[in-house]
């Protein structure tokens, strides 16, 4: 008997039997690639790699550290980049761009868990090298790990606090076992997290800027630095990785370089005149009025248009709610009615815009145009009776003015909302019970940000209120968003078919007071930190659905954001020498997947 309860003993602690090596993992469901698969199907997995490509972005940077909170006032692009890739940290596992959320092999060759995902292994792939040469090992992973757990940026600190263990499995694999802080999405963004080489990392020093040249496990290497000025990389000709099918098609220059440009207007004189290559195009007007130049006329420059199957976001004005003046919903409801977008778009914007009445627009995800179901309901619970009705029944939609800027019946809404809130107008003025006026600053980050508020402020000035405007420069702009130290500001959340942790990171009470993160709005309600809650521990796409559209309508209802606008399109201009796949993913244009002609 014993010989047979031993075994299973041992059988049941050890949970590496239990587990199967997955060549990927997917949030919901399974990948839709097999394992056997050669490359993403975005990428042209025939391209010659060579020749060089220039960025331009507006900024600076005093660090080549991107893991830290010392370096976030400034920004070293390319090291760990969401847009131009990881060209020198790399990440256990990589994410397919054509997929809601599904990783592949990178780092890890392979990766195990159980239903409950209640741990992830990484089992690393025997090839991965650092740039020096030396192997890419467990220890490297669970140094990364503890480093950022110590030292790393609060979306990394708060993350690993999920993680109640992390161990090393045999010769080549890392475990992580969870605690009760963490969710279905844990598993999954810890894949994505960066992994830094122990042997020349010193943990004393890490959390101070600096411009040394680092050692990544990437496709390329720091070539020169000019400090707040450009950075360029070279590629890395014994890069471990440039075989495996995560990396086929991607990496395709041999020379990358990051310009930095005090202002747009600066930033788009360098990409008429060749400097900078690519040249992404977010405002109408100047997509369909500034092509005329030489270059754009000739054929040298190349105009693409996009359509990813991606949900709108939200672009607004943000509510900072930590300010007395924003706190009641009722006043930011009042101050949202005052915005008029038809006169905005007319005349700012040459009609091109859609209004944004969902975080989730155009995906199933959204509550906009859907009343709540039997599955929202429940998740809702009591907290349905702080949803608008219409918000609740699907027939919101906010209200379509004259385009003459002063609306009276809009404004006669606008003026009703405040009354809810405390404000009356007293003498011209919005005021208080106390006679003090409604008056707040807007803090704007360049001319195209200082446009619309002014649009705004004469609206606001209709009714009574007064709004200041400030334009600042990058890097106080930054200092000032980090540390909270404005009454409203415009900013962008981009939503994904996947929305997960970082809407704790935007929204939850407990992340509220934490310097560097998202909570632009100072949200703090428990009750969205429970449908938080519920998005996050979904385990089918419709149970998954169901909490992310009850949370659109808590964050609608709540009025933490001014909503404005979306275009379902993405315009890049490039020159013409740069080349990309006809195949766009899911997500869009990928500028990783794209190469440099001169070199076929």
């Amino acid at each position: 008997m014993l010989r047979i309860i031993v075994p299973l003993v041992l059988s049941l602690l050890c949970g590496t039997v239990a587990a199967e090596p997955l060549h990927g993992i997917a949030m919901h469901g399974e990948p839709a690639l097999p394992p056997d698969y050669k490359h993403f199907p975005y990428v042209n997995p025939d391209v010659k790699k060579g020749g060089k490509i220039t960025y331009g972005v507006v900024g600076t940077f005093d660090s080549l550290n991107p893991f830290i909170l010392k370096s976030m006032r400034t920004t070293a692009r390319g090291m760990w980049d969401p847009d131009y890739g990881n060209l020198v940290y790399e990440s256990l596992m990589q994410r397919s761009r054509d997929e809601p959320f599904t990783l592949y092999g990178l780092l890890a060759e392979t990766v195990e868990w159980d239903d409950d995902r209640s741990f992830i292994q990484f089992n690393l792939n025997p090839k991965a090298k650092w740039a020096d040469g030396q192997p890419v090992t467990p220890e490297d992973v669970m140094f990364t790990f503890d480093l950022l757990r110590d030292k790393g940026l609060p979306r990394y600190t708060s993350l690993l606090k999920a993680v109640a263990k992390v161990e090393k499995v045999g010769e080549r694999s890392v475990r992580l076992t969870f605690n009760d802080q963490a969710t279905r999405e844990t598993p999954l963004i810890l894949g994505l997290f960066p992994v830094l080489p122990k042997h020349v990392i010193d943990p004393e020093t890490f959390d101070r800027t600096s411009l040394t040249p680092p050692v990544g496990s990437g496709p390329y290497k720091v070539k020169t630095v000019k400090p707040g000025e450009s950075i360029t990389y070279e590629r890395d000709p014994n890069y471990w990785g440039k075989d495996i099918p995560a990396k086929v098609g991607t990496d395709n220059y041999d020379q990358i370089t990051v310009q930095y440009y005090l202002q747009d207007t600066t930033l788009f004189e360098a990409f008429k005149k060749g400097d900078v290559d690519i040249y992404p195009d977010g405002n109408p007007g100047h997509w369909a009025n500034a092509y005329n130049f030489p270059a754009a006329t000739s054929g040298a420059v190349v105009k693409d248009v996009f359509t990813p199957k991606l949900p709108s976001g939200m672009l607004g004005f943000v509510f900072n709610t930590r300010r007395p003046i924003f706190a009641d919903p009722k006043v930011r409801e009042g101050l949202s009615l005052v915005f008029d977008f038809e006169w905005a778009n007319k005349n700012l914007y040459s009609g091109a815009y859609k209004r944004t009445q969902s975080f989730w627009q155009n995906s199933e995800l959204s509550s906009f145009g859907v009343p709540a179901n039997a599955a929202e309901l429940a998740l809702l619970g009591p907290i349905k009776d702080k949803i608008a009705p219409d918000i609740l029944d699907g027939t919101y939609k906010l209200p379509v003015t004259d385009g003459s800027g002063r609306d009276r019946n809009v404004l006669k809404q606008a003026v009703e909302r405040l009354k809810q809130g405390g404000y009356t107008i007293q003498g011209g003025k919005m005021s208080d019970a106390s006679g003090r006026q409604l008056a707040f600053e807007i803090m704007t980050q360049n001319a195209d940000q200082e446009k619309l508020a002014v649009a705004y402020q004469r609206s606001l000035q209709a009714i009574g209120i007064t709004a200041s405007i400030r334009t600042v420069d990058d890097s106080q702009y930054q200092s000032r968003t980090s540390s909270r130290d404005y009454d409203m500001i415009i900013k962008s959340y981009v939503s994904t078919l996947s929305p997960g942790i970082e809407q704790v990171r935007r929204w939850s009470s407990v992340e509220r007071t934490q310097e560097g993160n998202d909570t632009f709005a100072g949200a703090n309600d428990p009750d969205l930190d429970t449908l938080i809650d519920h998005l996050l521990r979904a385990r089918s796409a419709d149970d998954f659905t169901a909490a992310v559209r009850a949370y659109d309508r808590l964050l609608l209802s709540s009025h933490y954001v001014l909503p404005l606008y979306h275009i379902d399109q993405q315009w890049v201009a490039r020159s013409k020498r740069i080349g990309r796949p006809e195949t766009v993913p899911l997500y869009g244009y990928q500028l990783p997947v794209w190469w440099d002609t001169s070199a076929q």
